[in-house]
């Protein structure tokens, strides 16, 4: 299905981000803010929502961003009034967070960039999802909204650091809707550096969730940031 969102220019977009306590979502706040855009950060704590989108506002204006706004609260706040909502929740609470927002987000755009991940005693590993991915178990549980995957592979330490003007990455976006992917690819544009790639149907999602994990072996072995980059596109 289409989203409405899916017809409008991005920046006239209210973009809700859950999960926005983690690094991921608070980075990407931070980002979207800084570009100009309007940002709802949620958490399932409405106050640790409120504090740290405050905060996100002061880091952003401060490092002399655009005129976004950013403004917290409840998940199921956040998921009804944003236009377009990014999904950074950890993925233990994957299921249980969307499982309660389907009509909250019925008709809008879903960007999923969770990556399921465990740990052993060689490191992080991707975990096994029964719906082949991350993005395709919220396509699931949220039939009634155009989910595409998209994030999993942004250098988050270079999201949260503003001293950096521009992030160098690639967003790879896999999604059914080519509206809906477009939309997130858009998105992925406003932040300086960076850029939307479409990478297929959401079945690749987890491919690009698999790439998350590599990534970090990456940073972890250089204490790097490291992101991608797709030639002759």
């Amino acid at each position: 299905m289409t989203s409405a969102a899916a017809d409008r220019p991005v920046d006239d977009l209210l973009v809700g981000v859950l999960g926005g306590a983690g690094p991921l979502g608070r980075g990407l706040a931070l980002r979207l803010a800084a570009a100009g855009q309007r940002v709802l950060l949620g958490d399932a704590d409405a106050e640790r929502a409120r504090a740290l989108a405050a905060e996100v506002a002061g880091l952003a204006s401060a490092a002399g961003g655009g005129e976004g706004s950013v403004q917290g609260g409840a998940d199921a706040d956040v998921a009804g009034a944003a236009d377009l909502v990014v999904v950074a929740v950890p993925f233990a609470e994957h299921a249980g967070t969307l499982g309660g927002l389907a009509e909250a987000l019925a008709g809008k755009v879903v960007v999923d960039a969770v990556v399921p991940v465990g740990t052993d005693d060689l490191g992080t590993y991707l975990v096994d999802v029964e719906e082949g991915s991350a993005a395709q178990q919220a396509a699931a549980l949220l039939p009634d909204s155009a989910v595409v995957g998209a994030f999993h592979t942004v250098p988050v330490a270079a999201l949260a650091d503003l001293a950096r003007p521009t992030v160098d990455a690639d967003v790879l976006v896999a999604g059914d809707d080519a509206a809906a992917a477009a939309t997130a690819q858009a998105l992925a544009g406003r932040l300086p550096g960076m850029r939307g790639v479409y990478a297929g149907p959401l079945r690749n999602a987890r491919h690009l969730e698999a790439m998350a994990v590599v990534l970090g072996s990456v940073d972890e072995r250089y204490g790097a940031a490291a992101g991608l980059r797709v030639t002759d596109v």
